[in-house]
């Protein structure tokens, strides 16, 4: 993670401190963190998937996930208008399984949907 890109956890409408949250609650299987962050009315997809509500999306990484012992290594955040892109890398064991790229939408404060590529 680039340091200078990193920001504390502030107000709750922080885009890029809220996605941060995100990547932490999923790297440290903090499930009840995760739901907060999205809305009941989240969605995601992604190339394998798509998720339809938060509920489905947190019951998958909790019981579901392929790779549950992966962490995400953030190399970019870009921030606009209730909306956040982050590109990255997914990492096991020191090494890189993927590369994704996750462009957020965001509403009163918390993740309404999410878009994920990958490599």
């Amino acid at each position: 993670m680039d340091p200078e890109s990193d920001v504390t956890d502030t107000a709750p409408d922080d885009g890029r401190a809220l996605v941060r949250r995100y990547y932490a609650a999923l790297d440290e299987h903090d499930y009840a963190a995760l739901e907060a962050v999205l809305l009941p009315t989240f969605s995601q997809r992604r190339p394998d998937r798509t998720f339809e509500d938060r509920e489905t999306f947190v019951a998958f990484m909790r019981e579901k996930r392929p790779n549950p012992d992966t962490s995400h290594d953030i190399e970019s955040v870009v921030v606009g208008d209730d909306r956040v892109a982050v590109r990255g890398r997914v990492i096991d064991d020191g090494r890189t399984l993927f590369e994704f790229a996750d462009f957020f939408e965001l509403e009163d404060g918390r993740i309404s949907r999410l878009e994920t590529y990958s490599r």
